[in-house]
């Protein structure tokens, strides 16, 4: 079992920048995928970033290229989600989530086995 908890969500105003981390823990496989989701209200979960355990390419939905950066620490303990240029339409909540072996069709939530409690971020 994969224990995963985020953090570093807030309030910020706009065009300001915050940095999610998860923190994963647990009898995690040797490979998996690790993905960043968001939530808001009255809106379906979708995929933000994700990135394989091993290394290799990260990967982005559109909304995000070129604002979020996906990473992880040497120690494969920790992935964080850097974001810059915030907007109003990023205010969710954000969740961390890992699926076993690659990152294949990682925008799909239903995929994804092991979540964290999800961090609020709110742009303002």
């Amino acid at each position: 079992q994969v224990q995963l908890v985020e953090s570093g969500g807030g309030s910020v105003q706009t065009g300001g920048s915050l940095k999610l981390s998860c923190s994963v823990s647990g009898d995690a496989d040797n490979e998996y995928c690790l993905g960043w989701f968001r939530q808001a209200p009255g809106r379906e979960r979708e995929g933000v970033a994700s990135l394989p355990s091993g290394g290799g390419d990260t990967y982005y939905r559109n909304l995000a290229k070129g604002r979020f950066t996906i990473s992880q620490d040497a120690g494969k303990n920790t992935v964080t989600l850097q974001m810059s240029g915030l907007i109003s339409e990023d205010t969710a909540m954000y969740y961390c989530a890992t699926k076993r072996l690659s990152c294949f069709n990682w925008k799909e939530s239903s995929d994804f086995d092991s979540w964290g409690q999800g961090t609020q971020v709110t742009v303002s």
